[in-house]
């Protein structure tokens, strides 16, 4: 069906430590490639011989706006106004914004991360602890060992011997504490300084930043698992936007329909009652029995008895609007109570081309969108077994008195890299590396249902909505010759020369037929409405394919 087509480049590379920094426009793990969605050559369903049907699907470009095409402006105000104001577009839209935010924390780790820092400390030092290594408890001790202690006297000079954990890159900020020589007393072996482990001031503050070098393209798989996040969220909110439109258009659709029931139930009332009116003027003049009263009476109840549940439907089905319009319900009662016909289907029904539906339907836009991501996600997973390498540094001043901390001479700066190796993670990173690949798979073979499920969809509904509009054909005629029955039964009836049997019969079957055929057409315009949500038209005018490349790019910081 789809072949999914993976490219491993820079693996050979990647294991030859001396070219890593050579390699930092490699990324290892797969490359994406669009994959190629099979397509047939023609619609299935329009091949299929049949009688010519009022509307004819038709092999030209679709037409975004369907709903403009069965011309009812209440239909398209009603549409008009999905994208604003139904809560599932608008949650999708929020979700939609969490994904460009995600996108925007995984870019920020392709920069620079600088922080600034201050501190100020009131410390003193255990003359038992590490201190006391320099000699005695005065500047005069500490000046007479200087020589002996060798490295450990010039590591106390170069800055502190010990102090609490502050920032990573200059050694010094947060709460820290350090003992530089002049704390202790010392000066250049001469006496009268304060004593080792003498209470002492510390001021410091200045800036430090980090950035890890993408030798592998770890960072780089991040952002391109995001972007793609990113894409399957816009194609989720075009998906839902797809089907709630068409849900308005199918509620409304069915709204008529009812609207139209109620009108033919009403027409077959009076029919009744009129027939009552003439069985009781003929029993009155004894020309016809009691039970032909009786019989027309029970018709005209039968009928009366349909009225409440189909006004039911009706008012449930301006309620179903009211809520995709995230309204009250009975809030779209004024517009919709009065009843219009059901709109007619247009001649032609333009379907496309089948090698651009994967193109156009968002729910396989959204399916290739998190193939991407996970594939992206193998090549963060690979990267993750390779050394990170970071360059760090670190500017401050810092002074044992305020008054000396704005000077030159209180500088302090740290600059170079390191490298985190990962040797033992007991199989952790394997094993997420083989999760990652097992959920590429997965997010492959859901690609590919997508696809086949967007021509099944295509398929059934273009069957279905031809045979609804053969079927529409026999039903007419139908009604045409119930029409006629029912005539000929009252006329003759009137005239004596049959009894009422026959015409509560052609009355009942007049009904049926007439309901029928009402039903019929509403399921026509409503299987038209499902067509076209299956060819995936309908998103396109209110969030064009542009918008996520748009998002992505101003989403880069």
């Amino acid at each position: 069906m789809t072949r999914i087509r993976v490219i491993r480049p820079c693996r050979a590379a990647a294991l030859h430590g001396a070219a890593a920094l050579a390699l930092s426009a490699c990324a290892v793990g797969p490359d994406w490639s669009v994959p190629k969605s099979w397509s047939p050559n023609n619609w299935f369903a329009s091949g299929t011989p049949h009688p010519a049907v009022p509307s004819e699907p038709a092999a030209a470009p679709i037409d975004t706006e369907w709903w403009k095409r069965f011309n009812d402006p209440t239909l398209t105000g009603l549409v008009r106004r999905v994208a604003a104001q139904n809560l599932d577009v608008r949650s999708a839209g929020f979700r939609l914004a969490q994904s460009r935010a995600q996108r925007g924390v995984a870019a920020a780790s392709q920069y620079f991360q600088v922080n600034g820092n201050g501190s100020y400390t009131r410390e003193k030092q255990s003359q038992k602890g590490v201190i006391g290594l320099v000699g005695g408890s005065s500047g005069t001790q500490a000046g007479s060992t200087s020589a002996s202690t060798g490295g450990l006297a010039g590591g106390i000079t170069g800055g502190t011997v010990s102090g609490t954990p502050g920032s990573t890159a200059n050694g010094l900020g947060g709460r820290q504490s350090g003992i530089p020589l002049g704390a202790a007393g010392s000066s250049g072996g001469s006496g009268g300084g304060s004593a080792i482990g003498s209470p002492f001031d510390l001021w410091q503050y200045g800036f430090d930043a980090s950035w890890e070098l993408d030798v592998w393209g770890r960072v780089r798989r991040s952002v391109e698992a995001a972007d793609a996040q990113l894409e399957a969220s816009t194609e989720d909110r075009r998906d839902t936007l797809l089907s709630v439109i068409s849900e308005v258009a199918r509620d409304y659709l069915q709204l008529r329909g009812t609207q139209e029931q109620l009108r033919v139930t009403r027409a077959n009332l009076r029919t009744a009652q009129e027939s009552l009116q003439v069985t009781r003027s003929r029993a009155r003049s004894g020309l016809a029995p009691d039970l032909d009263v009786q019989n027309a009476t029970a018709q005209v109840e039968e009928t009366a008895a349909s009225l409440p549940q189909l006004e039911q439907q009706e008012e449930q089905g301006m309620n179903a609007l009211a809520f995709l319009l995230g309204a009250p319900p009975g809030a779209l009662r004024t517009e919709l109570a009065q009843s219009r016909p059901i709109p007619p289907v247009p001649p032609r029904v333009p379907l496309g081309l089948p090698s651009e539906l994967a193109r156009r339907r968002p729910d396989v836009r959204r399916a290739e969108a998190q193939l991407h991501s996970a594939i992206a996600d193998i090549g963060v997973a690979e990267a993750d077994l390779f050394p990170r390498i970071t360059l760090s540094g670190s500017l401050s001043l810092q002074s044992l008195q305020f008054k000396d901390l704005g000077t030159w001479a209180a500088r302090t700066y740290a600059l170079g890299p390191s490298i985190s190796l990962p040797i033992f993670q007991g199989g952790s990173l394997r094993a997420t590396l083989d999760l990652r690949r097992q959920a590429q798979q997965e997010a492959a073979i859901t690609y590919q249902k997508s696809v086949l499920q967007a021509f099944h969809d295509v398929d059934n509904a273009l069957i279905a909505f031809n045979a609804e509009q053969r079927r529409r054909e026999a039903l007419r005629r139908q009604v045409d010759a119930d029409r006629r029955a029912l005539d000929v039964a009252r006329s003759r009836y009137r005239s004596g020369l049959t009894d009422f049997l026959n015409v509560l019969t052609a009355e009942r079957s007049l009904l049926a037929a007439e309901q029928s055929l009402v039903t019929n057409t509403s399921t026509i315009t409503t299987n038209l409405v499902q067509l076209y949500k299956a060819l995936g038209g309908g998103w396109e005018s209110e969030y064009p394919r542009e918008e996520a490349v748009a998002a992505r790019s101003g989403q880069s910081g």
